[in-house]
């Protein structure tokens, strides 16, 4: 089993996490991704985050099209703070004998070294889907010599610039602009029930 592994606060979750996880799962050949809601980033403490539920259940309408896509509740279920060195080791006891690839944007590549124990957190991964995102740069000689053995596990992902970003539609949605199509049609009809983003 090729498991792709698409970790979010997906808050919220529109078509353009949609696009790159297919793509991954095409272009990786994954059996299966599984979309890791992060309750509590660690890097996000001084941002307001939807409450857990709300982004639970919006995620879980985007993805209940397609038969690839599975939620997981790994980091649901257990008490923060979630490191991702924790998640991948969870997982990969969880599923021993599957390929585990963590699908990763270029900017957070970039950024591995500042992570909580990255040389731990490669070493649970058999591979990491590294998805261009615009603008972002990443120079793979240099983070080789912070983490070693990153550049063999690095799968690039040919993505399309989408330029759809979560913070934008919250806006959006705050400033009383246009956002609907910038979504799944379940989610949108989530938000607009619960009034959320107001």
């Amino acid at each position: 089993m090729r498991i792709g592994i698409f970790g979010g606060t997906f808050d919220p979750p529109h078509i353009g996490h949609l696009i790159l996880a297919s793509e991954a799962f095409y272009q990786l050949e994954l059996d299966n991704i599984l979309w890791v809601i992060t309750p509590d980033p660690p890097h996000k403490q001084k941002q307001a985050i939807t409450p857990t539920k709300h982004r639970l259940d919006m995620t879980a309408a985007a993805i209940s099209n397609d038969p690839n896509f599975m939620l997981s509740r790994i980091e649901l279920d257990r008490l923060g703070p979630h490191y991702v060195a924790d998640t991948m080791h969870m997982l990969r006891e969880h599923y021993p004998h599957g390929e585990l690839i963590y699908l990763i944007g270029g900017d957070s590549l970039q950024n591995l070294p500042t992570w909580n124990r990255p040389r731990q957190f490669l070493t649970y991964c058999d591979a990491l889907g590294v998805m261009r995102r615009p603008g972002a740069e990443f120079n793979l000689d240099e983070l080789e010599i912070v983490i070693p053995g990153l550049k063999e596990k690095v799968r690039i992902i040919d993505t399309p610039l989408i330029e759809i970003a979560s913070f934008q539609i919250r806006e959006r949605i705050a400033q009383r602009q246009p956002f609907r199509y910038f979504l799944p049609e379940a989610v949108y009809q989530i938000i607009q029930e619960r009034k959320l983003y107001r």
